[in-house]
């Protein structure tokens, strides 16, 4: 008989007036006594040498600053312009009800119970599916390389702040056209001197993909001073750091961050006992607050802009990037003491970049299990925590910390890597999670390992998302994604088809992994296909 370890006591209406020993994998079993508490094969502490956040606040302000990040800036306040102003709300409030709380709860739960990172935690939970943990982790990996040219542009946009007379002010500068206008115009000919500033100096931008330019010293310098920040960051450390509704959804996952698997990884390093559920509520409802927050700013900046040019607001509303350094910079010039607001806005730009790009994780116990602390940059922390799952000691013995510098690509590669990876990608890596965890891996098993960890079961809302709300949404958004789906461009700039097969290629290299790795399982597993299937959906990870 196996030794158990108490977990927690049932309150009396949650737990059966008789004992109940069920069988939770071979080796682990869950008895709830008749007194109501509940007793476990398996301690608390899954692992005895797998690091703890010394508190549990820290994996909560951690997570909240994974999901609170640029996206919550620009994305979210285009978006809901794009799909019809305050009645985006109610698709996007509904979706962050139905899927992203729900979805996000399903994540921290396994990552906390199965104590791994999204690649082993997946296939341990779906042997199947396991392709799609090595999907986020190569989804993570390409969003990294390209993310901190975004920390880039606001240091430069920031330095470039530090003087009596914005330089986006007006048009008396070297790089600005004939067709430059201090204000926004309704003609399609001119473009102000904001824009002009972030195309022609900021970039260079050249005339199309094809046309590499030349090395701009400037950012690249920048950008290694990025890094450097990120590593300075990480040195000194803390312990912790139709068409609408596709919109919603879509914002829902890039937002909170569902299928990247980061938080998933963050949620292996939790106290075995730990209440997901706080969690879940206070990083979904946090990044929520602060997009609702960033779309009053934005548009109280279109409404003042548009108002005092006498232009309507299409004229200013801009996407992506162009959001952030086009119309808020053209907004500081308005307001009094300009410099100051822009100093203000671009250094609040700078540490919500850093907040994403980095996860400052100093996990304290136990102490030899890392020295001097782990760190992770933020979106590679998947990766990093995946590797660690699987060859923690030859890792640690040559990366105690771990530093990796970025590709310097122009606005054209960053738009196109930006476009097939957050959008095209990430609906494809959610169906597969959904179906892998909710369906194949199974509900009754989830709530069971919630129990464990926590004694008390899901609720009916949870479990009825888990086991038709969600699939059925994800897929008829996948379905319309694919039907809708328009390809990448940057403002009037279409891509070439050569451009937008390099970005399939993009995209397809997270993607690939799924049926790799289901014909891995179908290749190694002995028996035939259907039996294979079969046991898959038997098997007790």
């Amino acid at each position: 008989m196996p030794r158990f370890y108490q977990l927690c006591t049932l309150p009396a209406n949650d737990y059966s007036p008789r004992g109940i020993i069920t069988a939770v994998r071979p080796e682990a079993y869950l008895i709830i006594h008749t007194s109501g508490s509940v007793w476990s094969s398996r301690p608390m502490e899954a692992e005895a040498g797998r690091p703890t956040w010394s508190r549990q606040i820290e994996f909560t302000l951690a997570g909240i600053g994974c999901a609170v990040g640029l996206g919550n800036i620009w994305r979210f306040p285009y978006l809901c312009y794009r799909s019809g102003g305050g009645a985006f709300l109610l698709p996007y409030l509904l979706m962050l009800v139905v899927l992203g709380i729900p979805l996000l709860h399903m994540e921290l739960t396994l990552g906390q119970h199965l104590r791994r990172g999204p690649v082993l935690a997946l296939s341990k939970a779906c042997p199947l599916l396991k392709g799609v943990g090595m999907a986020t982790v190569a989804i993570s990996f390409i969003m990294s390389t390209y993310y901190n040219i975004i920390i880039t542009w606001a240091l430069y946009y920031m330095f470039s702040s530090f003087r009596s007379n914005l330089l986006w002010e007006n048009c008396n500068n070297t790089w600005n056209t004939v067709n430059c206008t201090d204000t926004v115009t309704n003609s399609s000919s001119s473009s102000t001197a904001s824009q002009q500033f972030f195309n022609y100096k900021v970039l260079e931008r050249t005339s199309g993909v094809e046309e590499t330019g030349t090395l701009r010293w400037e950012l690249f310098l920048l950008l290694m001073l990025g890094w450097i920040l990120v590593y300075l960051c990480i040195f000194k450390g803390v312990k912790s750091t139709g068409k609408v509704w596709i919109n919603a959804a879509a914002q829902i996952f890039n937002s909170i961050g569902i299928g990247f698997g980061s938080l998933m990884a963050m949620a292996s390093y939790n106290s075995y006992n730990n209440n997901v559920l706080k969690d879940t509520l206070a990083i979904s409802i946090t990044n929520s607050l602060t997009s609702i927050f960033a779309g009053f700013v934005i548009f109280s900046a279109f409404g003042y802009m548009s108002h005092l040019q006498n232009v309507p607001v299409s004229e200013i509303a801009v996407d992506g990037p162009g959001l952030v350094f086009v119309v808020y910079p053209q907004a500081f010039v308005t307001m009094p003491v300009a410099p100051l607001w822009a100093i203000l806005f671009f250094f609040m730009l700078l540490c919500l970049g850093l907040d994403s790009q980095v996860r400052v994780n100093r996990l304290s116990p136990p102490a030899q299990a890392i020295e001097n602390g782990t760190f992770w940059f933020a979106m590679v922390e998947v990766m990093v925590t995946s590797l660690l799952d699987s060859y923690s000691k030859p890792i640690l013995k040559y990366l105690k910390h771990k530093e990796f510098l970025v590709l310097v690509v122009g606005i054209y590669v960053f738009q196109l890597m930006d476009h097939y990876t957050a959008i095209v990608s990430i609906m494809f890596l959610a169906f597969f999670e959904v179906l892998g965890v909710c369906w194949l891996y199974g509900v009754k098993r989830l709530s069971s390992n919630l129990i464990e960890m926590t004694g008390k079961k899901p609720n009916i809302f949870f479990r009825i998302c888990w086991w038709v709300i969600c699939p059925a949404l994800i897929t008829v958004i996948l379905v319309f994604s694919v039907i809708q789906f328009k390809p990448a461009r940057y403002e009037d700039y279409v891509y070439p088809p050569w451009a937008q097969g390099v970005g399939w290629l993009i995209a397809l290299a997270s993607i690939i992994w799924i049926p790799l790795g289901a014909l891995h399982t179908l290749w190694v597993l002995p028996g035939s296909i259907t039996e294979v299937l079969c046991n898959n959906k038997k098997k007790m990870y």
